[in-house]
């Protein structure tokens, strides 16, 4: 095999704004604050940057979700690039930043910026959480065989499919409950996390339900934030303030259709193909992962990630998140900053942030040892991207 062409990009800087509950800040502000402390942490300045990204760019999403567009940060840090991009599709939110480990790699730009900002917090302010479909004029694609029926979240979706693998596998709630304590207790760990006090089962079982397997405490917290990373030449590596990350491997397949109600199997979903793929481009194994961080905006994405990466077999997902394994000295440790369900929805990027400060070994308290190989793994249902990073 050919060397990747990912391998020759790395992540040279990583920065976040501040992230909390109702923060009531613009949008452009908290991300101009990442992305000042990203390219600051890269040592580099404004004027470097040659390249931007963002998910998931002007969309009619719901409120506080889109985030500014790459032209309006651009102009507002009065930088000039050679390539840009933004966009919805793709394998799921990090795609821009696959997509710029690939520009850079063959040489349209040397430093990226691509980030992903969030205000939903505030957004919901008036209204609480809002169901997808709501207040719209007009449903189609997908969301018309859904929403007309009273599913309108992401949580009534998927949903379906946990109930499928409990009957298929005979995962428990309590398994669920596992993903949802080990990140509790890890965003005890982290500062800037938005739940730090501890969570016992009982607390989590006794939870409000919200869609039958999911209560609470299973579904994602809304934050506004903003994280930002630079993705540079891996011939910047010598010169930076900080050890380079580099991309060892990404996954973006997707063999199935990409429509949540025509999956073949519903006990897994697009994590199986980006996961296949990137195994399929790297000669390490998922037993040489130090940390995971795998996507949580529900408690049951966690499994299907798990077992899509091979760290356990088909089905055997809830059996292996016992006994310690994901936390923090155990085998695998995952979301060690809390992952979205208790350190904040930054829908994806948050993970790539941990990812980075674990390899760098900036983690402090949460700082898994000695570690080089970590995997990121993002998206649900009929989207996903993963990356495989390293030292």
């Amino acid at each position: 095999m050919s060397e990747p062409l990912e391998r020759r990009s790395i992540i040279s800087g990583v920065g976040q704004s501040a992230i909390g509950r109702r923060l009531f800040r613009d949008d452009l502000e908290l991300t101009c604050d990442a992305a000042l402390a990203a390219i600051a942490d890269a040592g580099l300045c404004p004027d470097d940057i040659d390249g931007i990204g963002a998910y998931p760019g002007p969309i009619q999403g719901g409120p506080g979700f889109a985030g500014p567009g790459v032209y309006e940060v651009q102009d507002t840090l009065g930088i000039d690039v050679r390539w840009h991009l933004s966009g919805l599709e793709g394998p799921a939110q990090i795609s821009p930043i696959i997509h710029a480990a690939l520009a850079v790699a063959a040489g349209l730009c040397r430093h990226a910026l691509v980030y992903r900002t969030v205000t939903e917090a505030t957004a919901a302010a008036d209204t609480g959480r809002r169901g997808i479909g709501a207040g719209s004029a007009e449903i189609s694609g997908f969301a018309a065989f859904f929403i007309p029926f009273g599913a309108m979240s992401a949580a009534n979706w998927l949903a379906l499919y946990a109930r499928r693998h409990m009957y298929e596998f005979g995962t428990k709630k309590e398994h669920l409950g596992a993903v949802a304590i080990t990140a509790r207790r890890h965003a005890g760990l982290n500062p800037a996390a938005v739940y730090r006090t501890p969570m016992s089962m009982d607390e989590y079982l006794g939870a409000r339900m919200i869609s039958d397997p999911f209560g609470l405490y299973d579904c994602d917290v809304p934050v506004d934030g903003s994280t930002a990373v630079i993705v540079s030449s891996v011939e910047a590596a010598r010169d930076l303030p900080h050890p380079a990350v580099r991309f060892n491997a990404v996954g973006t397949a997707l063999r199935a259709r990409p429509l949540w109600d025509q999956w073949g199997d519903i006990t897994t979903m697009a994590a199986r193909d980006a996961a296949a793929h990137l195994w399929s481009r790297t000669d390490l194994k998922p037993a040489d992962v130090d940390t995971a961080q795998l996507y949580d905006g529900f408690s049951f994405l966690t499994l299907a990630w798990l077992e899509a990466l091979g760290f356990c077999k088909k089905g055997e997902s809830g059996p292996f998140v016992e006994d310690g394994r994901i936390a923090l000295g155990g085998a695998l440790p995952l979301n060690t900053w809390g992952g979205q369900l208790s350190g904040g929805r930054l829908h994806g990027f948050g993970f790539v942030a941990e990812a980075v400060r674990q390899l760098r070994g900036e983690c402090g308290a949460r700082q898994v040892p000695d570690c080089e190989v970590a995997v990121v793994g993002v998206g649900g249902g009929p989207v996903a991207g993963c990356m495989l990073l390293t030292k």
